[in-house]
């Protein structure tokens, strides 16, 4: 879990934009959407907190058992922060810590939750997606806000959803988890579709809007950030700002 010298992030090199934008596309281009065949008992859950004062980035994986509820395998990561936020390229600051976490993981599981988007993105490539794909693992965005898209707002009962669409394509789902409370944004990010989705989100969402698998690894990941001292903090991974 070493993360190295603490330093405050470089900026972003010239012609470093145009690297991620191809390999988004690259990502993109190997991106599978396929029907799970059943909703797993393991979910897997991650999510990153970063320090901007001292130039590191945690990250937390664990693996929820959707039946018994409760978390049956933790991980954690640190890495260094190498570059300051850049809006629709947030993946590339979070996805190293992001994906150590996952691989550390020890015990089986049929999917994976991020606390951030997948296809519903302006390139088509959120954090769901980019560590998704490089993995091959099955894997969904769950957002607690909106990146790019339109919608209707969905019923107000639980399990209401409407399509969340962006130059003429649906690009994901603003599901109602629990009645009378705000949607979520969810939307694939690898080997799954947008039935899928909604199936396993509604099955791990249990007494909180969020499901189980990213807000138990939220909580994880503020208990490390209160352990190590970050300082600046930033939870939550939503991007917050769409391209221009």
């Amino acid at each position: 879990m070493e993360a190295g010298p603490s330093s405050k992030p470089r900026k972003v090199p010239p012609g470093l934009i145009e690297q991620w934008k191809a390999c988004q596309a690259e990502l993109r281009a190997r991106l599978v959407i396929e029907s799970l065949t059943e909703i797993p008992r393991f979910v897997a859950g991650a999510d990153a907190c970063f320090d901007e004062v001292g130039g590191r980035v945690i990250a937390c994986a664990l693996v929820w058992d959707r039946r018994e509820r409760k978390v049956v395998d933790l991980a954690q990561s640190v890495r260094p922060l190498e570059f300051p936020y850049v809006p629709t390229f947030l993946s590339f600051r979070e996805a190293p810590a992001v994906t150590e976490a996952i691989q550390r993981l020890s015990h089986p599981f049929g999917v994976v939750c991020f606390d951030g988007q997948g296809y519903a993105h302006p390139r088509r490539c959120g954090l769901a997606t980019h560590v998704g794909v490089s993995l091959d693992v099955p894997a969904i965005g769950c957002a607690k806000s909106r990146l790019i898209g339109t919608h209707e707002e969905p019923g107000i009962e639980a399990g209401s959803s409407s399509p969340l669409t962006h130059a003429g394509e649906q690009i994901g789902l603003v599901l109602r988890t629990r009645s009378a409370t705000k949607p979520i944004y969810a939307s694939i990010g690898h080997r799954v579709d947008l039935a899928s989705v909604r199936q396993v989100l509604l099955a791990c969402c249990t007494r909180y809007r969020i499901p189980e698998p990213t807000r138990l690894a939220d909580i994880e990941v503020a208990k490390m950030k209160k352990t190590l001292g970050f300082e600046n903090s930033e939870l939550g991974k939503s991007d917050p700002h769409p391209a221009p």
